[in-house]
């Protein structure tokens, strides 16, 4: 990992420093280490408030910039900037996309094709087999589901996606080093081993009421529609459905019962312009994903710049340790490190234990007919 990217997740751990403060502090600066050593004369010249100085001023006693890397890498995640090409597209074209989104698992290119099921945690016998049925619907169509992990049409719609063969992107509002609720630690490593848990907080971050609502904006970022399953009055699938609209995504939403509680919310959208899910299959009328096979065999990833084309053409189906391959590729570790968190991302290479990789089979033998054979 790079000095910068270091102090981008040193600046992003700041309480009070978001997309539009982060973005102030680049343009105050010129850089963010230039940002993080700033006095705090300095930041409030800046435009940071008291209180944001202040947890700038308490953070710099207590975080080591040196265990930043190490404690990522003890979870194996990722951290991903404005800066990396594997930051996801649809997310880094939104106004006050997340500075810094951190990921434990693997985000695939095809993963651009995605949708988010949210829905009511005390769902009811409709709301469970919608979402059981729809989630199994969006995988068999190829269709990544994107949704909380929370309790609910949450749970069940990513559980149906993995039982149909599919994938699952999971957003959490804490640190990935932890799961909540603690009874979906089980479904949280079957999402991460088929698609990955994403975070725009920080490793240490609890899961306080107050980030819910922030993260349903990454819910709706990440996906192409939101289809709401069954949400009340005042629910926060309410919240990711007008993220949704804000953002130009689609909204659908399931018609339900007009006396049930859980339907009231989701009746409301359709009264107010939303799709209704009569037919699963609105949802690709709509969205144009009928040929979702083609679209996801156009975007194979090969390796996109010379670092990765090195490490690339050293790895085959041998485990080799990164400390082998940054001897093999006379390259700095922390290069070789940083450059194979993003290829693992991107589906080029696999860590198969103990920081040891391999690469995809699937890539190896066309990258190997075409250029990138030359060492």
């Amino acid at each position: 990992m790079n000095n910068d990217r270091i102090f981008w997740l040193a600046l992003n751990s700041v309480k009070g420093v978001g997309a539009v403060r982060f973005r102030a502090l680049l343009d105050a600066f010129g850089s963010a280490e230039a940002a993080w050593r700033a006095a705090p004369a300095a930041l409030r010249a800046a435009g940071m408030n008291e209180s944001t100085v202040q947890n700038f001023v308490e953070l710099h006693q207590t975080l080591d910039l040196e265990l930043i890397e190490p404690d990522l890498a003890k979870y194996n995640i990722a951290a991903l900037t404005w800066e990396d090409e594997a930051y996801p597209r649809k997310l880094r074209e939104l106004d006050q996309a997340p500075p810094v989104l951190y990921v434990r698992g693997r985000l695939l290119p095809e993963d651009e094709w995605a949708v988010a099921v949210v829905g009511t945690r005390q769902v009811t016998a409709y709301g469970r087999q919608i979402a059981e049925e729809f989630g199994a619907f969006l995988a068999h169509n190829g269709i990544t589901l994107v949704s909380g992990l929370a309790r609910g049409v949450d749970a069940i719609s990513h559980q149906a996606a993995l039982r149909a063969g599919g994938r699952s992107v999971a957003v959490l509002a804490h640190g990935l080093e932890q799961v909540y609720p603690a009874e979906n630690r089980k479904l949280a490593d079957e999402i991460i081993a088929r698609g990955a848990l994403v975070s725009d907080y920080a490793i240490g971050t609890p899961p306080d009421a107050a980030n819910f609502p922030p993260r349903n904006r990454i819910i709706s970022g990440l996906s192409l529609a939101v289809v709401i399953v069954e949400a009340g009055e005042q629910s926060g699938a309410l919240i990711t459905a007008g993220f949704a609209a804000e953002q130009g995504r689609e909204v659908f939403a399931v018609p339900g019962n007009i006396h049930a509680p859980q339907s009231k919310g989701a009746n409301l959208l359709v009264q107010r312009g939303a799709h209704p899910l009569i037919r699963y299959e609105d949802l690709l009328d709509v969205l144009n994903l009928e040929m979702m096979a083609e679209h996801r065999s156009a975007t194979a990833a090969l390796p996109a710049d010379a670092t990765e084309a090195a490490l690339f053409s050293l790895l085959g189906q041998e485990p080799l340790h990164v400390n082998e391959i940054g001897a093999l590729a006379r390259l700095p570790i922390e290069q070789v490190s940083s450059a194979l968190a993003l290829m693992e991302l991107k589906g080029l290479v696999r860590q198969v234990g103990g920081m040891t990789y391999v690469a995809a089979r699937e890539l190896r033998a066309e990258y190997q007919a075409g250029e990138g054979t030359a060492r």
